[in-house]
């Protein structure tokens, strides 16, 4: 009975071991001269930037500039200039200057792929609104097919066939002169009106009725020149 008590109270009992605090050999001081110097700051930067930086030895390239004109303006070459020199066959050229002197002249130009016979002081009537111009503005027309006065008649070569562009008739059908022969310039008069024009619309057996409104508007140009430069 007695070892049992003995083993119950030993066996029993808690023992408190005491934690032993862990040591370092570097000395805990207030001095500023053993302190290490404290780390750069610096964004993080992905490694794609990284790579894309320049280098500090490279230097930028330097920048072209170019000084200003005094007047303000400057002179841009025509959208339309061609660099090679005009091609032509030799009854052409003979008969060219007999074209050139022989006026009035006619021409026929393409307006979106659709012919208009046109001398100067004509007045044409576009089927749509011409937009972005105004009254005033002079436009060229540089799509003719042919150019001629009462005797001569200049005519552009044929189209070669082109087998990508058999489903579009539009395109491909035609070829036009060479703009460095002729001059064709129009001059924007204004915007004309159609009448108002009301519509009912109607399906079977349906009791409803749609009332559509009309009123289309046409650009109006009058042919300031037409004449042969070559």
């Amino acid at each position: 009975m007695l070892s049992r008590s003995i083993q119950r109270a030993v066996y029993g009992s808690r023992w408190h071991i005491p934690r032993v605090a862990n040591l370092s050999t570097v000395s805990h001081t207030i001095e500023t001269d053993n302190l290490p110097p404290p780390p750069h700051p610096r964004k993080h930067i992905p490694d794609r930037q990284r790579r894309s930086e320049p280098s500090a030895q490279s230097e930028p390239p330097p920048l072209l500039s170019t000084p200003p004109s005094p007047s303000g303006t400057e002179t841009l070459p025509p959208p339309n200039a061609q660099s090679s020199p005009l091609a032509l066959s030799d009854s052409v050229r003979d008969l060219l200057p007999l074209l050139k002197a022989q006026a009035p002249h006619y021409i026929t130009v393409h307006i979106h792929g659709k012919p208009y016979l046109l001398t100067q002081g004509d007045t044409l009537r576009l089927p749509y609104l011409q937009h972005g111009v105004e009254p005033g503005d002079v436009l060229r027309l540089n799509r003719a097919i042919n150019i001629g006065s009462r005797d001569y008649t200049l005519k552009a070569a044929a189209a070669p066939p082109n087998p990508k562009l058999i489903y579009n008739m539009n395109q491909g059908k035609h070829s036009y002169l060479d703009e460095r022969i002729y001059v064709c310039r129009a001059v924007v008069m204004g915007v004309e009106s159609e009448p108002l024009r009301i519509k009912e619309k109607t399906k079977r057996r349906q009791r409803k009725v749609k009332t559509v409104k009309s009123k289309h508007r046409f650009t109006v140009l009058r042919v300031k020149e037409v004449s042969v430069v070559a």
